[in-house]
């Protein structure tokens, strides 16, 4: 089991829908037990909670709401979103007939909602039944965002679904409702439906300063969470350069404030087989990023403070600054042989101009050369995941495990974090994250390099050994 990233023993970790009160983050979650298989053949699931207050200690709160029966409308319970209006918490879920409902003309996915007095312990209700509207897909409509506009004075929900035809058509939208009374639900048609993808599912909007933010993740293009922003709620919406916070393994991803920090809260996936050349499953292990809001507006993600002190807090080697540089190869420093989990390596980088790749390879072999690499591509400006050497080709499929860069040869010092946790490693370059999982490590070396040009390397520190407290 990992021993920073949350998953509950026996179980993969599924679509979060995180709600902050009193102190602590509340995760409710799915847990797919994958028999016989991940998601959509496994045994049918409610939601599950577990609560933190640092994303480093973690409290089993077990099932928070059950689900249904065979011939239910909530055979499983999909995603949905958790509220607090008038002294009582709202879930606002989609119940998901998988087996019986398609096949007897009845909409598989509605939204329904279940009521507490304490985020534990549950009541299903019969209130606020949202069937797919007219002209909507009634076997994709999940995943309901709750919020209140202040400056309308009403509730505004939000869900991902799509037109109804084939599901090659690139009808994907986020739809909205509204309500005064948080029961009785108003349609208002789309409010973001750009024609980009074949599905718009958890959705997620919020308000960082004088920008708001709707994210959605998309299972047809790149297949992860995105988000746009605009001046207003309802749009209109604009893309920014680098519109992701991750790579193709981080999914499903949703946001939660305690009031002074907004974090990331997604899943990274694993593997088919645990094989490094097949495709991503549905379901895995919780990874959190902390958002940041850039100056111009854009977001970017960091460790999140906590678990970084948690982090550096263990058994503690450092290495003294140094330089690499080698104008037709390759120039190369082990800082560390045999590197023990978990693991957090910190350091700092200033790139000469015309430096062609800086590479920071881990899980390595220092005799056979196999292991794993983030690349630095300076002068194509993008990060991306790959094995070392890709020998025989084919090593892994690393499609999605890439990020774009900033100019790295600016004359800055830029800071560089790699986590690796069992088979889970996350690179932070600045506040840019690419996390991915690593099967068939070869040794536990961690080595740096570049390709032809400079780097100048500051203190870097390798933490090990921390444990879950």
């Amino acid at each position: 089991m990992p021993d920073i990233h949350y998953q509950h023993p026996g179980t993969w970790f599924g679509d979060c829908m995180p709600f902050f009160h009193d102190g602590a983050f509340y995760l409710f979650h799915q847990r797919d037990g994958r028999d016989p298989g991940p998601l959509p053949d496994c045994e049918p699931f409610g939601w599950a909670l577990a609560r933190t207050t640092d994303f480093v200690e973690y409290e089993d709160l077990g099932e928070a709401i059950v689900r249904g029966g065979e011939h239910d409308q909530d055979q499983f319970i999909y995603a949905g979103s958790v509220f607090e209006a008038d002294g009582t918490f709202y879930a606002m879920y989609t119940g998901f007939n998988r087996d019986h409902f398609a096949a007897e003309g009845k909409p598989s996915q509605v939204l329904m909602i279940a009521e507490s007095d304490d985020l534990i312990h549950w009541r299903k209700t019969d209130k606020s039944l949202v069937a797919p509207q007219e002209g909507y897909d009634p076997d994709d409509w999940r995943d309901p965002w709750v919020i209140y506009d202040e400056d309308a004075g009403q509730w505004v929900m939000i869900l991902g679904t799509r037109k109804a035809g084939p599901k090659t058509q690139l009808s994907g939208s986020t739809v909205y409702f509204t309500s005064t009374d948080h029961e009785n639900w108003e349609f208002q048609g789309d409010f973001w439906a750009p024609g980009l993808f074949t599905m718009h599912e958890m959705p997620d909007v919020f308000r960082e300063g004088d920008w708001w933010y709707h994210l959605v993740t998309e299972y047809s293009d790149k297949s992860k969470t995105i988000y746009r922003r605009s001046r207003s709620l309802y749009g209109p919406w604009e893309a920014p350069e680098d519109d992701a916070f991750d790579g193709r393994p981080y999914y499903a991803a949703r946001s939660v404030s305690d009031g002074e920090n907004r974090y990331l809260v997604g899943w990274v996936a694993t593997r088919w087989d645990d094989d490094d050349t097949r495709t991503w499953q549905w379901g895995g292990t919780l990874v959190v990023h902390q958002i940041v809001v850039r100056e111009d507006g854009t977001l970017g993600v960091k460790m999140p403070d906590a678990v970084r002190e948690h982090l550096a807090a263990s058994t503690v080697t450092t290495v003294e600054p140094f330089t690499l540089s080698r104008s037709d190869g390759l120039a190369q420093r082990v800082l560390g042989e045999s590197v023990p989990q978990p693991c957090l390596l910190e350091t700092t980088l200033k790139i000469a101009p015309g430096t062609r790749e800086v590479n920071l390879r881990f899980g390595e072999d220092t005799a056979t050369d196999v292991g794993y690499q983030f690349s630095m591509v300076v002068d194509e400006h993008r990060l991306e995941f790959d094995k070392r050497p890709n020998w025989p080709w084919g090593q892994l499929d690393n499609r999605g495990l890439e990020r774009p860069l900033p100019d790295l040869t600016d004359g800055q010092e830029h800071r560089l974090q790699l986590v690796l946790d069992e088979d889970i490693a996350t690179l932070y370059v600045d506040d840019t994250a690419l996390c991915t999982r690593f099967n068939t490590p070869a040794g536990s070396a961690v080595v740096l390099d570049v390709i032809e040009g400079a780097v100048e390397i500051g203190a870097t520190s390798v933490a090990t050994g921390a444990t879950q407290i």
